[in-house]
């Protein structure tokens, strides 16, 4: 897939992921222990065969731009191959990144270098598997100039999405309504009792989005956004057709999942640790890679009778965790996690270089990066007390403990 050039959109400040978001961009937020959210779009890139990458970045990139300079530099530059961060340069302007298609209209000069045939672009904080190769030949073979990605949702989840409206017998898009308030979402062609949704996942000819994005920088009063302004904007003017998301995971139900919100973080987190999740990370034969740390083999060390006891059960346990006379269930520590003795935790997401002091107690919780809770610690059994030591919790009861409160 020599013609294809990848762009991936990772500048966002994902402000509904607040305050896991607070010092870094949501794609360099851990996910499973080990992976960053956007290891998942680069290993379907990879898996894909698709090795000609821009990521542009822009909200706190320092930590993301060092994950993928130090775990994804495999590609070979002798044969044209290549993953490139891109900030906001302000070749074109003096802002910076107003909108997805502004980010992608200040980098047309990388784009028109390149001289693809065709560009990907893809949102880099989703989590999912699927094959790029099948959507851009489909692309092909329906002679399309714009092929939008699309989900089955169900109707009442359409709010969430932009949805688009296909003609059944040629798959066109004759439609594009971003989150609708109110009406009746069309039907889906691919399944009328559900309703297509656009995954923020595009391919376009080349020229066709160029000559899109400067219309739409001319546009003084645009948004500067593919779903928005510049997508609805070319339906009845180009071919613009759908392509079903085929899901690589291979599951009852298909996986495609925004973990926006703490919540959703939290709930696709936890689903890992299922004897069945719905994300399998296990599959050999679409691995997800991701930068692996220099870190020792993870310890279980006081396995006695009685209380104080090294165990896991139900967990992903990471390289570099140790678990001192501490249980844990159902819970995902991640690298260089260490819980100390007597520690109850419990489906719970540790992040990397965690610390809980010794009799502390955590309970549908999140501990950001580098937390050092206290001896003693309760997290999780009551809210008000969480909320009065200025922890933050969700509608659900899911704790955030981040390193700006965790002292307080």
């Amino acid at each position: 897939m020599e013609q294809v050039l990848t762009i991936l959109l990772a500048g966002g400040a994902g402000e509904r992921l607040h305050p896991l978001t607070c010092n870094t961009a949501k794609p360099a937020v851990p996910f499973g222990g080990i992976y960053r959210i956007i290891d998942f779009t680069l290993s379907n890139c990879l898996n894909s065969g698709f090795r000609r990458i821009f990521v542009l970045t822009q909200y706190k990139a320092l930590e993301l731009q060092r994950h993928v300079r130090e775990g994804w530099n495999l590609f070979a530059g002798e044969v044209g191959e290549f993953i490139e961060i891109i900030p906001p340069m302000k070749r074109v302007h003096e802002g910076w990144y107003l909108g997805t298609a502004d980010a992608v209209y200040q980098n047309l000069e990388s784009i028109e270098h390149e001289r693809p045939k065709f560009v990907l672009i893809l949102s880099a904080d989703h989590i999912y598997k699927m094959d790029y190769v099948e959507m851009v030949n489909w692309h092909r073979m329906y002679d399309a100039e714009v092929t939008i990605g699309t989900l089955q949702v169900h109707p009442e989840e359409a709010t969430r999405f932009g949805v688009v409206k296909i003609n059944p017998a040629t798959y066109g898009i004759q439609g594009f309504e971003e989150k609708p308030r109110h009406g009746h979402p069309a039907p889906s062609a691919f399944d009328p009792a559900m309703v297509s949704a656009s995954m923020g996942i595009y391919v376009f000819n080349t020229e066709v989005l160029l000559e899109a994005l400067r219309a739409d920088a001319a546009d003084p009063g645009s948004a500067h956004d593919f779903g928005k302004n510049v997508l609805p904007g070319l339906i009845g003017k180009r071919r613009v057709v759908a392509y079903d998301f085929r899901d690589l995971n291979f599951k009852s139900v298909r996986y495609w999942r925004d973990v926006g919100t703490i919540d959703a973080y939290y709930e696709a987190n936890l689903d890992l640790v299922s004897v069945s999740p719905e994300f399998n990370l296990y599959d050999t034969s679409w691995p997800i890679r991701t930068r692996m740390p220099q870190a020792p083999p993870a310890k279980f060390v006081f396995a006695q009778e009685g209380r104080r006891m090294g165990v896991a059960t139900d967990s992903i346990v990471s390289p570099g965790v140790i678990v001192s006379g501490a249980r844990v269930h159902r819970s995902i520590l991640s690298p260089g996690v260490r819980v100390n003795s007597y520690c109850e935790v419990d489906s719970s997401i540790i992040l990397p270089g965690v610390t809980v002091g010794r009799y502390s107690r955590v309970r549908r919780a999140i501990l950001d990066a580098g937390v050092q809770l206290p001896e003693g610690s309760v997290i999780g059994e009551d809210a008000a007390q969480d909320l009065a030591a200025g922890h933050h919790v969700t509608n659900s009861g899911v704790v955030v403990v981040s390193n700006a409160d965790a002292t307080a």
